[in-house]
């Protein structure tokens, strides 16, 4: 394997994928065969091959980190740390196949295995971050880069390798390494419980609608629902399933306030009902294991250890960002419920504005404002045309041409699943494959995502991309288009965005694909102000029915209605961010979950007509494993640069397609992935860094003046 890459998927859930040879009769293990280099044999995994395929692979990487760590040749770049790059590709395949079992196909028998296998990684990944032989062999090789440095892209690589090891305990004495591995035992446990628990919950409390049930709700919607509840056996009914693409819209546009509120309560109280479920102790134990791991480290809380490798560096920093917006972002909120108060006031609705009108009356303000329904809006977002759009953009900033695959050429894992080809207009030279994974399924994991089952390297040989995007999106009824908000069309380009992130690699180093955590976002959020250009509007968002372009009217109103609602969005999110942060610093000893989130919202003064956006219970982007605690912060430490990249576009001759600063990006903030410092990455694209003042004006906020 790829070593600091497997082991960046144990350490936060993403891993990069590339192909060899192996001798395995296992289908999961077997070389990727057929053309595009070689793809996954989707059609080909079944879950009773999961577990003897990720055994056999762990062991045959063991061997070959084995054979690395006692190589009798003194430490050279090439015999360790590029031995190590090599390594461990049957390994990768195996994580390819258990990913898509895990985010995508999930099951009651693969959640039994998952449960198996979770302490069997742990203790893997501590025979490999433990091997002293190993550990002492990559700290002689960095120790002589630093005094005769390596070509800039090794001498990353080494570095990467050598923090990742020494942060994760390899330098520890015998007795401490022993204590760090068995907390990182249970805590991959407590991981797989807490989004099993999530995923139950999200699968068991479904709100079923009857006929006279349903006012407000869009035909779409209905039918969707329709469909929905048929599946699960209730012909007659509609389904709300627990997940936000189905919570979301169901919430903006119910006229059934009680079931407003069921449904509401249903979706924020996943991992919180007090049963078998619940994860509110699951996460008080992994508090106070996170703090006793960092502790053997010599670190007084996790968030030091966690961030300082980011581009916040520490938790203050990071603190003082969220802190310089919160207090414009919850006055908003006041206005914004000000604003709904008096409209449920003038309608004689006789009601208090509470959790679950927030969204319903949000859209008669935004009628009454703006002259704008977000239904209006919606019949010129049809998913096909929108990834049309996607690739429109990506044709114009990167030079790629995206064309659908012949059926059957590729194997898929569900019928639903889409993929095309990507390659490059000018050359035609292949860049990699494009999978589209977008309806919600029972066993696939809420929100939307980006992954990656092959990765771009050249080290060893030139490698292709295997890039997907997951969304969960309610399907339509057979024949219907699929219309989607505003805001999941800012998702959907999202996502697009880390896909594009992925293919314009031009890293050597499998490594190097990696990412700082609070940099990573800042690519997909720039992308998603494409949306909102004139040539995609006048392009692809037409009517469903007429095909007419979207009119002008419409679209002034649109951007005029740009800062609508960001009371909401950044409060929402910055309450999620700011409870992550302080859960971390906080004595995890006898900490009561629920009190604890209860009495930190009070002393931000959270307005109470809205929740955080990921309650604690339910934070999977923290507590189903690492990727994020700490630092889901970096969504807006990424706005920063996102908003003040956007200014750079606004301000250039061509505007959001000017061509030198399109190239410029794709140079310096895509192509080099992890290859060079972030900070420095931004400084060669915009000439300083980034401002703070731009994320203020973008929100619609007061700029404070020094």
């Amino acid at each position: 394997m790829k070593t600091s890459t497997t082991l960046s998927y144990l350490f936060v859930f993403f891993i990069f994928f590339s192909c060899a040879d192996s001798g395995s009769k296992n289908p999961l293990l077997k070389e990727w065969t057929g053309p595009y280099m070689g793809t996954p044999a989707y059609d080909k995994m079944l879950v009773a091959d999961v577990k003897p395929a990720m055994l056999k692979a762990m062991e045959l990487n063991l061997e070959e980190i084995e054979a690395i760590a006692s190589n009798p040749e003194a430490p050279s770049f090439e015999n360790t740390i590029e031995a190590m790059e090599r390594s461990g590709k049957v390994l990768d395949r195996a994580f390819a196949y258990y990913g898509i079992f895990s985010s995508n196909m999930s099951s009651p028998e693969f959640r039994t295995v998952q449960t198996e296998l979770a302490p069997l990684f742990s203790e893997f990944q501590s025979k490999i971050t433990q091997n002293e032989q190993l550990f002492q062999r990559i700290k002689a090789v960095y120790q002589a880069s630093k005094e005769t440095p390596l070509p800039a892209d090794q001498q990353r690589v080494v570095e990467l390798t050598y923090q990742g090891f020494a942060m994760n305990g390899a330098d520890l004495s015998p007795e401490k390494k022993k204590q760090y591995a068995a907390i990182n035992k249970e805590l991959s446990t407590l991981y797989t419980k807490f989004s099993n628990n999530v995923l139950h919950d999200e699968e068991n409390y479904v709100t079923y609608l009857t006929e006279d049930q349903l006012g407000g709700l869009p035909d779409d919607f209905i039918k969707s629902a329709a469909q929905i509840a048929a599946a699960k056996g209730k012909p007659d009914a509609y389904a709300v399933t627990n997940t936000r693409s189905s919570m979301d819209p169901f919430l903006t546009n119910s006229t059934e306030r009680e079931l407003r509120k069921q449904v509401w309560t249903n979706y924020y109280s996943r991992g919180d009902n007090n049963d078998e479920y619940d994860n509110k102790e699951i996460i008080a134990k992994i508090l106070k294991l996170r703090k006793e791991r960092v502790a053997l480290l010599g670190y007084d809380n996790y968030a030091d250890w966690r961030l300082q490798n980011r581009m916040a560096k520490n938790p203050e920093n990071a603190l003082a960002l969220m802190e310089a917006v919160w207090p414009a972002a919850i006055a908003r909120v006041a206005e914004e419920v000000s604003d709904m108060q008096a409209v449920a006031d003038v309608n004689g609705d006789n009601i208090t504005i509470e959790s679950w009108d927030y969204r319903y009356y949000a859209e008669k303000v935004r009628k009454a404002k703006y002259d704008l329904n977000s239904d209006e809006a919606k019949q010129y977002l049809q998913l096909d045309k929108l990834t049309d759009a996607m690739h429109y953009v990506a044709g114009r900033l990167f030079d790629y041409a995206f064309s659908p695959v012949s059926e059957g050429s590729v194997p898929v894992f569900h019928e639903d699943v889409k993929v095309w080809e990507v390659t490059n207009k000018t050359t035609g030279e292949h860049i990699g494959l494009w999978y589209l994974d977008p309806y919600a399924r029972e066993g696939k994991r809420s929100g939307a995502w980006a992954t990656t089952y092959r990765s771009f390297s050249t080290f060893d040989g030139k490698t292709n991309v295997l890039a997907s995007n997951n969304s969960n999106f309610v399907k339509p009824a057979p024949g219907a288009a699929l219309l989607i908000s505003w805001d999941d069309a800012t998702t959907f380009f999202h996502e697009f965005g880390h896909a594009l992130h992925f293919f314009a690699s031009t890293v050597a180093y499998p490594t190097l694909n990696g990412g700082v955590r609070d940099y990573t976002e800042f690519q997909s959020q720039l992308l998603e102000r494409w949306l909102s250009t004139d040539e995609v509007i006048d392009q692809f968002l037409v009517h469903q029915e007429t095909g007419e372009a979207m009119p002008e009217k419409l679209v002034a109103k649109i951007k005029k209605a740009a800062t609508f609602n960001q009371g909401f969005a950044t409060t929402e999110y910055l309450a999620s961010a700011l409870m992550d942060m302080k859960l971390h610093l906080a004595d995890p000893t006898d900490l009561d979950v629920a009190s604890f989130e209860r009495e930190t919202l009070n002393a931000l003064n959270m307005p109470k007509e809205l929740p955080m956006r990921h309650r604690t219970p339910h934070f999977g982007h923290v507590f189903s494993g690492e990727g994020y605690a700490t630092a889901y912060y970096g969504y807006m430490w990424a706005d920063v640069l996102t908003a003040d990249a956007s200014e750079a576009f606004r301000e250039a001759p061509g505007g959001f397609y000017d061509k030198a600063l399109a190239d410029k990006v794709v140079k310096y903030l895509f192509a080099p992935r992890n290859s060079i410092d972030p900070a420095e990455a931004y400084r060669l694209f915009r000439g300083r860094d980034a401002k703070i003042d731009a994320l203020m004006r973008a929100r619609g906020f007061p700029v404070t003046k020094p």
